[in-house]
């Protein structure tokens, strides 16, 4: 693939899975701003119920008291309705002023006659009287005593215009009582839990009764006005739709109530967007690797195809060397010929070998048969396979055993590959004459084989990658190494397979040595 197009590709399958996840953090901040509309919404309905609830208990409670016989005759007379004057007369000029405040009746000797009627004027007085009275004994007989049933029945039964008249008289009449004496806490709690369960908001709260911005007896424990989820609505709202009382309530559980309506849908939606976040990575990376690998491949292919190209040009030289009339009767140079053909043949057969142990071992198809073998006599085996190699370059390859111990579980051929793989290694990558030193020490139940040179050695990032399959490092000429990056590698799944692990320590023109760890057995 173009490398353009595949940047693009890129970019795009980026910016898609960006906008993915910037909707699903928009869908979920909008559903969390919509439950909490609709809660607020309900905890008003909620409120404006529990207000209406309450101002009706009262003018149900109070409508028992009218109807009780005692009350039933009481009807506006001459000194209630100088009194309500009098004492109207004094509010206007400021002198009674704790009366609208709800200070008791005692306090002003005032007769319940008075608290009861003294809402209208001199020129209703007649009206109200008659009204009341027809109102309090309509359908009942002189003297009667109507059980609480019959009591709401009637109520039930009145007309509006007869309960916005009795609803006056008890306004007027409960105004003139402290809202304590009025509403009990314990009515406030029943009627806000009996309404959120209609709504099925499930949550705490704490509430107040508040005055003209003052507060009142009535009062939970742990009401803060500061809330934020703080929601208010008046109290015994009055006919002209005025109210002296608020009642205000913190919904200490709204949070709780809107976050658990969508964290099963944010949770799943947050997961799945993590499982393509996840996969969308992990493919990226696949893709990447396999563009490197495929870069890798193609450096492979023209190093192999390098490697293949000398020894055919040498076995063609010789042949056509054969046919020369004048060598074919020297005997002496066509076996120098024919040699200089088997070895070429050898060497490219021992190319396309090392391909194929690869392949099979990335296949799990080598069968690998193990016996008792001494790593030692494995190594001078190794060495022998390179001696000649040493000595054509001046240099050296010496063993320093220090192991006592050096019995190991291993195939003998592929074990000795891999020594020769790391011994040629180091050779190659030995500009001046190789200078090879071989230790060996065991540790616990380990014997470790280090062999190090004084070649060119390798920096950090070259450590991290030489037992990658067909990497190979780089100087300059890519193929003044010769070589296909098959040999660490192949070494390197050896040693996995033998139990064993192998690791490099190296600086860059210092040498590096080679640490090979295998299990010992008894």
């Amino acid at each position: 693939m173009n490398k353009k197009l595949f940047l693009l590709l890129v970019v795009l399958m980026s910016l898609s899975l960006i906008g993915i996840i910037f909707v699903q953090g928009y869908w979920i901040k909008s559903t969390v701003e919509d439950k909490e509309e609709q809660f607020s919404y309900n905890a008003k309905q909620v409120l404006v119920n529990v207000s209406e609830n309450i101002q009706n208990n009262e003018l149900e409670r109070f409508w028992y008291k009218f109807t009780d016989t005692d009350n039933s005759a009481i009807l506006l007379n001459e000194k209630v309705l100088n009194e309500y004057f009098l004492l109207k007369q004094e509010g206007e000029d400021g002198k009674s002023a704790r009366l609208s405040e709800g200070i008791p009746d005692d306090d002003y000797k005032i007769t319940s006659d008075f608290l009861v009627f003294a809402q209208d004027s001199l020129q209703f007085s007649d009206l109200i009287n008659d009204k009341l009275s027809s109102i309090l004994n309509k359908g009942n007989t002189q003297g009667a005593v109507l059980t609480s049933e019959e009591k709401l029945n009637r109520f039930m039964q009145m007309e509006e215009m007869e309960k916005d008249v009795l609803r006056s008289f008890i306004l007027e009449y409960t105004s003139r009582i402290p809202i304590h004496q009025r509403l009990s806490e314990s009515a406030v709690e029943e009627h806000l839990k009996t309404e959120l369960q209609n709504y099925n908001l499930n949550t705490a709260f704490e509430y107040a009764v508040y005055s003209n911005s003052l507060a009142t007896k009535v009062h939970s424990d742990n009401f803060s006005p500061d809330y934020p989820a703080t929601y208010s609505v008046p109290l015994f709202i009055n006919n002209t739709g005025d109210s002296d009382y608020q009642l205000l309530v913190n919904f200490t559980g709204k949070k709780k109530v809107v976050l658990s309506s969508v964290t099963l849908m944010a949770l799943l939606s947050i997961i799945f967007t993590l499982i393509i976040v996840i996969a969308y990575s992990s493919a990226l990376s696949q893709l990447i690797k396999q563009r490197q690998i495929s870069q890798i491949k193609t450096d492979f292919i023209n190093n192999m195809t390098h490697e293949f190209k000398t020894p055919i040009a040498t076995i063609n030289l010789a042949l056509d060397a054969i046919k020369n009339p004048k060598i074919i009767s020297d005997k002496e140079k066509v076996a120098r010929y024919l040699q200089m053909i088997r070895d070429e043949n050898k060497r490219m057969n021992a190319q396309v070998e090392n391909v194929l142990q690869i392949s099979k071992l990335e296949k799990n198809e080598l069968d690998l048969k193990k016996e008792r073998l001494q790593l030692h006599e494995l190594v001078e085996e190794a060495m022998s396979h390179v001696e000649l190699i040493v000595e054509d370059r001046n240099g050296y390859i010496k063993t320093h055993f220090g192991a006592l111990k050096s019995s190991v579980l291993a195939n003998q051929n592929h074990m000795t590959n891999v020594l020769v793989n790391v011994l040629d290694n180091a050779i190659k990558y030995s500009e001046d004459p190789p200078k090879i030193d071989i230790y060996s020490e065991n540790v616990k139940n380990l014997i470790v084989l280090k062999i190090r040179d004084q070649g060119m050695g390798m920096n950090r990032i070259v450590q991290r990658k030489i037992f990658e399959k067909f990497y190979r490092e780089h100087t300059g000429d890519i193929h003044n190494v010769k070589g296909h990056g098959l040999g660490l590698a192949y070494v390197k799944r050896i040693l996995d397979d033998h139990h064993g692990t192998i690791s490099v320590e190296s600086e860059k023109g210092k040498g590096s040595t080679f640490i090979i760890k295998l299990p010992l057995i008894t």
